[in-house]
């Protein structure tokens, strides 16, 4: 057994503490807050992260708190037409092996921080800040703000789309700016009249902004995520907002979606950002995860997913000795590095292209999605949910 060092304990790190549990290593994991919990709302699980759950030996426990989804359904926001629905079910499922669901990421969270605490293999400190990083050709040390220091045959960063690890290792700064602000409310499904409830994930897509829906929690509640191209340029986490003001973020909204948009209350204010894809995340005995090393747009809905498979292949590959460390981390990289690098630049473009036309580039989109046949749909997006 070896230690292996995880900075971050959000999503990625607990679920690579998992797979690396899993081979026998011993999983010690650093988290900065006082605490092991998670913000946010809602997310959507393609059935690649319910693949990489099941490897981690928590799917099982996922699907109890999520809700499968029946279609992914796209919606013109200013007139309220129906462009195009995915359906997700019957040939769906049978194709990719698994369904699409939503889940609140709290739920998730806490499917994947059960594990480990239940895990022998997996040690988690909370107020652990981690600093910077240090190694020499056998080992690797974390260093804290706290003067400790925890050592370990490799060192996984998966402190979020800020981390300082990866400040350390790549050194390119601040993240990128998307110029996008989301408004993001929670609500009861009991306050959701029953015209306005779908089991689906609904787009409503306008000039410069787009409009999300779907249930979580079991379907107890209704997730609202609501963006708009607005040219921020200054970085906002959680902010509360006052109703009145999203309401007036989007003016254009049709009468059903402007409906649902009324329901929100206790708004908070997020500024979207990313960054560029990069070929090397590792250093030595030192890699990136998730968030640290491709942190990506919520536009494809792959963030969590992506991070879920990072876990899993990094897991397979620290199998070997302590001496093959370095190695295997420069496979994992090069396993990666390209399928991750195209859903970063893929989400970006789905921000652009798809979701935020207007006049008649807006009507040639409708045009061409909905032409799309079921099936040629999921032709579309087989690379991913089904890689």
């Amino acid at each position: 057994m070896a230690d292996i060092l995880i900075v971050g304990g959000g999503i990625g790190g607990l679920a690579t503490a998992l797979s690396i549990a899993e081979q026998g290593h011993r999983a010690v994991v650093l988290e900065r807050a006082r605490q092991f919990a998670e913000i946010g709302a809602g997310i959507q699980l393609g059935p690649n992260a319910f693949r990489a759950l099941d490897r981690l030996g928590v799917g099982d426990r996922a699907r109890e708190r999520a809700v499968f989804i029946d279609e992914l359904r796209f919606m013109d926001g200013t007139t309220g037409e129906r462009v195009a629905g995915m359906p997700l079910t019957g040939a769906y499922r049978t194709r990719f092996g698994n369904p699409y669901a939503v889940v609140h990421r709290g739920d998730l969270y806490q499917t994947l921080l059960e594990a480990c605490r239940a895990n022998e293999n997996v040690v988690l400190h909370a107020a652990t800040p981690v600093v910077r990083y240090s190694q020499t050709a056998d080992v690797v040390t974390a260093h804290t703000a706290n003067g400790e220091a925890f050592r370990g045959v490799a060192l996984i960063g998966a402190d979020g789309i800020r981390s300082g690890i990866r400040g350390q290792l790549v050194g390119d700064g601040g993240p990128r700016i998307s110029g996008h602000s989301i408004y993001r409310s929670v609500i009861p499904m009991d306050l959701v009249p029953h015209d306005l409830r779908s089991n689906t994930v609904t787009l409503w897509a306008g000039p410069k902004w787009h409009f999300v829906h779907y249930p979580i929690g079991g379907g107890e509640f209704l997730n609202l995520a609501a963006t708009r191209d607005d040219d921020a340029r200054q970085e906002l986490t959680g902010v509360p907002v006052e109703k009145t003001f999203v309401l007036d973020q989007f003016p254009s909204l049709s009468e059903t979606a402007r409906r649902l948009l009324e329901l929100g209350n206790d708004w908070r204010s997020w500024v979207l950002c990313d960054r560029d894809p990069i070929d090397v995340w590792t250093d030595g005995r030192v890699a990136l995860l998730g968030d640290a090393a491709h942190p990506m747009l919520q536009y494809a809905a792959q963030g969590a997913c992506q991070a879920l498979e990072d876990a899993v292949v990094i897991g397979g590959l620290l199998d070997g000795c302590p001496s093959e460390v370095p190695q295997r981390l420069e496979k994992y990289n090069a396993e990666r590095r390209e399928r991750t690098a195209r859903t970063q630049l893929v989400a970006r473009e789905l921000g652009t292209r798809l979701y935020h036309p207007a006049g008649e580039k807006a009507v040639e989109r409708n045009a061409m999605l909905s032409a799309f046949s079921a099936t040629e749909l999921h032709d579309q997006v087989a690379w991913l949910h089904g890689a």
